[in-house]
């Protein structure tokens, strides 16, 4: 071999060294982010089925740490009052007239004063039984006569469910039960079951079911809202419906407004609005149909599918900072300066949008031109230089293509005061669905998921709208299956001033 092909293999030799040591950096990268998505603590997520077992002991763990930390200026807590409506039963510790009397002089006590406290009881729920009679008339003399007869009586009551024995409360106890807290209906049973009452889970399912239809004019109604809103968040999650033949169905979610009522933009008419659209596909055309030609904004991820919309896209920089965490992550104990670069302008951004919570649409937008432009102009100076610097197949050359390819539409934000800087708005409203199928896993059938989509939908607007949802729902059935219902009284925001 002379020197010439010596060099030559030596380099081939250099070449192959290089691009293995990359997969394995690669390949550690990617094991530190799956190991911390197993094991780690989430800054973001919501408690799990998991973390609901040692939920107490973690809580109790926070509290003593904080006050560890910081003692030196940790005021006493006070315990908040209890509600004033709540009925209460005053029980009064007195002395005895004996030990009214004075020890000293042997005069009479005085009352000068009182000490109370207060007691929380909780009362188990009690289930009872209406007997609804209706007595039936019928004239003697045509009786005696041989005339035929009328036989007189009042017309059945209307019912929820028509020959059953559930009634608004108990189908809204049900549907709360599961929707709102997550309690599979076999749990229901069984605690049914304690009150010595033979529920099976396929009678409460078939309740549930036809509840669903009920509310399908509501829902419409809340749809057609939904559409006349000048900003809508969008998101989707996977669900398993056995029956399905494809291994993933999905629940879009589609929001409008704010959590609550409180967390409103000022001078905006936007209604607080929750609803979920089930899909045996992740195809982009089920937002177009959803959607129906919405062109107002769309606040979504880096799905393509929303593409397909007519609506104006709006990026997500939760998402963007995310990929920027996992890159963090990714990097171990030796850092990532460009990572942390990348965070810390970022959270200026944040900082700035906290600023502007209870700030008019007006002052958000001229700010966002003023402090938030410069900043992100920045920004995007600095990922297309780290872009030629970063290997693309890494945690970090992922995130920065993310932000490259999603740009136009990450800033997009700060042409109008009524968008946001993320889509969390619609990953809170889809937790509570994420949430409550780690406890029921999955759907039998499209009809129940159809059915999950219809009540999860009436059930979180009600929370945005800070109603009673309990009571919301009960009197929703109850309304919804009568002839002569008024739709429109029963939106939430309407059904709050009755």
């Amino acid at each position: 071999m002379n020197e010439k092909e010596y060099q030559s293999r030596i380099a081939e030799l250099e070449a192959l060294l290089e691009e293995k040591s990359a997969r394995i950096a690669y390949l550690e990268e990617q094991f530190r982010v799956a190991q911390h998505k197993q094991f780690g603590k989430s800054t973001e997520g919501h408690p799990g089925q998991g973390e609901l077992f040692n939920e107490a002991e973690e809580l109790v763990v926070e509290s003593e740490t904080a006050e560890e930390t910081i003692s030196y200026t940790r005021k006493k807590p006070t315990r908040k009052p209890l509600p004033k409506d709540l009925p209460r039963e005053v029980i009064v510790h007195d002395i005895s007239d004996e030990e009214k009397i004075c020890g000293c002089c042997a005069g009479e006590l005085h009352r000068i004063g009182e000490d109370k406290s207060e007691k929380l009881q909780f009362i188990p729920a009690q289930v009872k039984v209406i007997e609804h009679v209706r007595p039936k008339y019928a004239c003697r003399t045509c009786e005696k006569d041989g005339i035929s007869n009328t036989i007189k009586q009042a017309p059945v009551p209307h019912s929820v469910i028509p020959k059953g024995y559930a009634t608004p409360s108990l189908l809204s106890q049900i549907i709360t039960s599961k929707y709102q807290y997550g309690l599979p209906l076999y749990r229901q049973e069984a605690m049914f079951k304690q009150h010595g009452i033979e529920l099976s889970r396929k009678t409460m399912a078939d309740w549930t079911i036809r509840c669903a239809e009920l509310f399908k004019p509501l829902y419409e109604q809340l749809h057609q809202h939904l559409l006349k809103q000048p900003v809508i968040a969008a998101d989707e999650t996977t669900l398993k419906v056995v029956e399905s033949e494809k291994a993933n169905s999905y629940m879009w979610l589609y929001a409008s407004g704010a959590d609550s009522p409180s967390g409103n933009i000022p001078d905006t008419a936007t209604s607080n609005i929750v609803l979920y659209d089930y899909h045996n596909s992740r195809a982009g055309q089920c937002a177009v149909d959803f959607l129906n030609g919405y062109n107002g904004y769309l606040q979504v991820d880096g799905y393509q599918g929303y593409e397909q919309t007519q609506a104006t896209l709006i990026g997500c920089w939760a998402h963007a900072r995310r990929k920027f965490m996992e890159a963090k992550k990714g990097a171990g104990k030796k850092g990532s300066g460009k990572a942390d670069w990348a965070l810390n302008h970022i959270q200026k951004l944040y900082r700035i949008e906290t600023q502007l919570n209870d700030k008019t649409v007006e002052v958000r937008y001229l700010t966002r031109q003023e402090k938030s432009l410069p900043l992100l102009n920045q920004l995007h100076a600095w990922l297309m230089k780290s872009v030629q610097q970063v290997l693309p197949k890494t945690k970090l050359g992922e995130a920065i293509q993310y932000c490259l390819n999603q740009w136009e539409k990450l800033v997009r934000y700060t042409l109008d005061g009524q968008l946001k800087i993320d889509n969390n708005r619609a990953e809170r409203a889809i937790k509570p669905f994420v949430i409550g199928r780690k406890n029921w896993l999955f759907s039998q059938t499209a009809t129940g998921a159809n059915a999950s989509a219809m009540l999860y939908s009436i059930i979180e607007t009600a929370k945005a709208n800070d109603l009673n949802v309990f009571e919301y729902v009960m009197t929703c059935l109850d309304e919804l299956s009568k002839p002569d219902v008024d739709i429109e009284q029963l939106l939430p925001w309407q059904f709050a001033k009755r």
